[in-house]
């Protein structure tokens, strides 16, 4: 998909999957002109709600970003709640993401329902919630959103220029013409010359639309069930990273960032669930290992789905993520807010 791979074999096969893309393209194409004409119905939820989703696939960073917001409208007395298509959930009916936004956020309610608009219905007429966050919901415009805020990862911004299969864009870039707002992520993996050329080609689509740029900072290393240690403790480990998430490296990367030596990576499809027969593999994987490395290091979404403190011998721990934003992102939610009286 980047185009790195060189040679007739690689070229080929980026040819077949160009060809792919082209009724993948109709296909959206088409969806988006049934909500933009009014053909298709769009359902209001009777409260105000802001989608957080993006143009691509995999892991843009999007979690930190809903667990932010929820947090910021709970501290303004707002009875905030999640709504979300709960891709790959298991035998509890929910998926790792709800199980990690529930360790996160306790007091704000997780709606899991492939039908968004019923989730929403549940959400206002049996919860009472005054506004509604959707995850992953931009390409989603069943359900009606007073906002779109789409979430772009710096380090593969547009999907390598290409819808799927070709590329990661699950629609164009010129989907962004009907965002309200955009948050860029993990902008200190990359150059200011990158960042100024992912604004650029976001106003070229939407010359007014608000842009905030964000970094993911690690904020503590979680052992199950609920201790957290300063993240200072990663500093001079040996390490093993294990993942199930959509942007590994930039995981493995943000280990480096904490002062591990990442000694050895198993990366994990998104969403694994950890079956019996994988978490028994991936025990004999660290014991092979040994005195190689001090501890084994995952992501809060894999921790709660291993809900182990300890794995092959070895520690078994999350990095904790939160969101830093740059910029006064308070302001613009502040019109969010339900009106008094």
């Amino acid at each position: 998909m980047s185009g790195k791979r060189r040679g007739p074999a690689a070229g080929l096969f980026r040819t077949a999957l160009r060809l792919a893309s082209l009724p993948y393209g109709i296909v959206v194409g088409r969806r988006n002109r049934g909500y933009d004409t009014g053909k298709t119905t769009i359902h209001s939820a009777g409260v105000p709600v802001i989608s957080v989703g993006n143009l691509t696939t995999g892991g843009t960073g999007k979690t930190p970003i809903v667990c932010y917001l929820a947090k910021w409208f709970r501290s303004q007395g707002v009875r905030v709640m999640i709504v979300s298509r709960g891709y790959g959930r298991g035998e509890n009916d929910v998926n790792d993401e709800a199980m990690e936004m529930h360790d996160r956020l306790p007091d704000v309610p997780h709606i899991q329902d492939p039908d968004r608009v019923e989730a929403a219905r549940i959400a206002v007429d049996e919860l009472e919630a005054e506004l509604i966050l959707m995850d992953d919901g931009f390409q989603h415009r069943r359900l009606h959103r007073d906002a779109d805020i789409v979430v772009i990862d710096a380090t593969c911004p547009f999907g390598f220029g290409y819808l799927l299969p070709r590329g990661l864009l699950r629609e164009p870039v010129a989907g962004l013409g009907r965002a309200d707002l955009v948050i860029v992520t993990r902008c200190d993996a990359v150059s200011p010359s990158d960042l100024q050329a992912i604004e650029t080609t976001v106003r070229s689509v939407n010359p007014k639309l608000p842009v905030f740029r964000s970094r993911h900072r690690p904020s503590g290393l979680r052992e199950y069930p609920q201790t957290t240690l300063p993240i200072e403790t990663l500093a001079g480990q040996n390490v093993a990273v294990l993942s199930a998430i959509g942007n590994p490296d930039a995981f493995q990367q943000t280990v480096r960032q904490c002062g591990a030596t990442p000694i050895a990576t198993k990366q994990l499809g998104d969403h694994d669930p950890y079956s019996p027969d994988t978490v028994a593999e991936i025990r004999e994987w660290i014991a092979s290992l040994g005195s190689q490395i001090d501890r084994v290091v995952c992501t809060h979404k894999d921790l709660v789905k291993l809900k182990s403190d300890r794995l092959g011998g070895k520690p078994l721990s999350a990095i904790m993520i939160d969101l830093d934003v740059e910029g006064d992102l308070s302001s613009w939610l502040t019109q969010w807010l339900p009106k008094s009286g």
